[in-house]
C-alpha cells in the first residue's frame, strides 16, 4: 500500500508503555526516537513489542518547526528532532520545508510562507521539528 503522508520512518520498537486506553510506542529511527500515542487495542492488533519493526507515519501538515538547534523546554510535544534545513520549496501560500538530522533522517513539514520568512529558514538553517505523539500513526508490514 502506498500512502500520501510525506514522512514514513522505518525503525525498531524501543519500548511500549501500556495504559488502560492508550499506550506510548517509542520507535528508534537511526539516532532519533519517535513516540506515538496510540490506542492499547492498536498496539495489540499490530503486535507491537520491543525489538519489533514498525513505521512511524506523520503528515507534513502535522510537523511544526522552530528555529535554532536546541530542543525546547516547557512544551508538550514529545518529539523534538534537531537538524538543518536542506530544502525549502515555496508555493503560493505554503512551503514544504525539509529538515535533515546528522545521521540522515529527513522530516518534511508544510508551513506558511510567512512562517518560513519569520523563522529565517533557508538551506543550512538550524531547526527543530516538533511532532505531537498523537499525530504519529504506527504501521507494520
Amino acid at each position: 500500500m502506498r500512502i500520501s503522508a510525506r514522512n514514513q520512518f522505518e525503525g525498531t520498537v524501543k519500548s511500549v508503555t501500556d495504559g488502560a486506553v492508550n499506550s506510548i510506542v517509542a520507535i528508534e529511527v537511526g539516532s532519533s526516537v519517535i513516540k506515538a500515542n496510540i490506542t492499547s487495542e492498536a498496539v495489540k492488533d499490530l503486535g507491537l513489542a520491543t525489538g519489533g519493526k514498525a513505521v512511524a507515519i506523520v503528515k507534513a501538515t502535522n510537523v511544526v518547526f522552530a528555529s535554532g538547534s536546541a530542543k525546547i523546554a516547557g512544551i508538550s510535544a514529545r518529539n523534538q528532532i534537531a537538524g538543518k534545513v536542506v530544502s525549502v520549496t515555496e508555493g503560493a501560500v505554503n512551503s514544504h520545508v525539509v529538515l535533515e538530522t546528522v545521521d540522515g533522517l529527513r522530516i518534511c513539514g508544510s508551513i506558511t510562507n510567512e512562517a518560513v520568512e519569520s523563522l529565517g529558514f533557508a538551506v543550512g538553517s538550524d531547526a527543530v521539528a516538533l511532532i505531537k505523539s498523537t499525530d504519529v500513526i504506527v504501521g507494520v508490514e
